[in-house]
């Protein structure tokens, strides 16, 4: 904010009373902000404008949940959830249209990738939903002490990062947006009340160490790289040797003195006792907290969902060996508000008009985000091989090829033999995909 008020030739000390008008206060027309400069403020309502982004959808689940459908353009819309608490309001809020990660468990995985959202977009749904609440006589408000005085009885005291989207595969725009989170002239929010979840990233959880440490959760749902690679595709690059060091690694610099690991508890597949005796070996030594997810279906996943009396004796294995675990409650399921459900309306540009087939959906011949893809062009039998990686990682003439590239979505969710169109500025190109390999 700073750089843009300096672009008007406006001191410094703008940056923080716009900061203040726009998101303590909500205020939208410019015009009513009036301990700016009347010049400055023409010249704004020249060049900017506050807007929400539209609401879609709204509704309300029997135990006080909301879900919004927040539309972002080009047909795409994103979700976000308020879950109030008596003690918190917590909001979770989207950082892409889509997924490209595509565990198998969650249900934005299974519809595909189509952008990621711009800083504006994804602090806009903090915006909106605080000032909204602001209105409703049924949200849950609360005087939170790590608040700024002008700040005290805001309803949303929690912001995670938990909704549509891997956060750190859009790590700019999240910075960005997690910046003025705690930012005391916008929303003042204390680093521990804001959490960033993550499949694991690693590049990129060093970066954010660094850059702003907030609360991590990390995606784990599987004690051992052969299950969490069916599981969680992204384990595929990087395995969890490497995860649990960069968690160590994290540890110093985190506002928590613990990694919460995430696991969503699937009937037979990761539930077992051994698998709970393998997460006690993997956690040995480092300071977390396991938080059991209650699984929530959806028709595409072939997954069910793990019995209560086994949660339960999974948690007793864990907690007796000294692991801090918890039972997360399932909130908004009735409203497919719950974790994992959250899927959205996104134009699929990674698959389009293709059929999905669940059974391909865990082989390792299909290309998600990791891969190494050979590719033959078909006009010249030019034969190519690109690792498809984070948008920081690329490197073309290396052979890093961006998750955003038009290349990289057409191939995310196609096969062996498959043939993908790209169009470029030189002209339309076809490729026929000759192999895909992890690692």
């Amino acid at each position: 904010m700073a750089e843009y008020v300096a672009g008007f030739n406006e001191k410094p000390f703008r940056a923080k009373q716009l900061l203040q008008w726009v998101h303590q206060r909500g205020t939208s027309d410019i015009a009513q902000m009036t301990d700016l400069a009347k010049s400055f403020r023409n010249l704004l309502s020249e060049q900017a404008e506050v807007i929400s982004l539209p609401v879609i959808n709204d509704i309300k689940a029997k135990d006080g949940t909301r879900k919004w459908l927040l539309d972002v353009g080009a047909g795409n819309a994103v979700e976000m959830v308020f879950i109030p608490e008596d003690d918190r309001g917590t909001l979770c809020i989207s950082s892409q249209a889509g997924c490209a990660v595509n565990c198998r468990f969650c249900s934005t995985g299974h519809q595909g990738f189509a952008r990621n959202l711009t800083p504006a977009e994804i602090i806009g749904q903090l915006w909106f939903a605080e000032h909204h609440l602001r209105q409703d006589p049924d949200a849950i408000r609360r005087l939170d002490e790590d608040c700024a005085e002008q700040q005290q009885g805001r309803v949303i005291s929690n912001v995670v990062m938990m909704g549509m989207g891997e956060p750190l595969l859009n790590y700019d725009a999240v910075l960005v947006a997690l910046r003025l989170m705690l930012d005391d002239h916008a929303y003042g929010l204390s680093r521990r009340r804001v959490t960033v979840s993550t499949s694991g990233v690693v590049p990129m959880m060093d970066r954010l160490a660094q850059d702003c440490p907030v609360a991590l959760a990390v995606s784990l749902h599987a004690p051992n790289d052969r299950l969490r690679d069916d599981l969680v595709p992204l384990n595929q690059k990087y395995p969890l040797k490497e995860l649990i060091a960069a968690c160590d690694r994290y540890l110093p610099f985190a506002p928590r003195d613990f990694i919460t690991f995430e696991y969503c508890m699937l009937d037979d597949v990761n539930d077992h006792d051994q698998h709970a005796h393998e997460l006690i070996r993997l956690l040995k030594g480092l300071r977390c907290k396991l938080n059991l997810i209650p699984f929530n279906p959806f028709p595409q996943s072939g997954l069910k969902r793990s019995k209560p009396e086994r949660v339960k004796q999974f948690a007793e294995i864990l907690q007796d060996a000294g692991l801090v675990t918890t039972v997360r409650k399932t909130r908004g399921d009735d409203i497919a508000a719950a974790c994992g459900q959250l899927a959205g309306d996104v134009i699929d540009r990674t698959r389009r008009a293709e059929v999905i087939d669940v059974a391909r959906l865990t082989g390792s011949s299909q290309i998600k985000f990791g891969a190494t893809v050979t590719l033959v062009d078909e006009d010249t039998e030019e034969k190519i091989t690109y690792q498809i990686v984070g948008t920081d990682e690329s490197n073309i003439s290396a052979g890093l090829l961006s998750i955003q590239a038009p290349l990289a979505r057409a191939l995310i969710g196609k096969a062996n033999g498959d043939s993908v169109e790209v169009v470029t500025p030189g002209g339309a190109r076809a490729y026929e995909i000759l192999s895909v390999a992890y690692r």
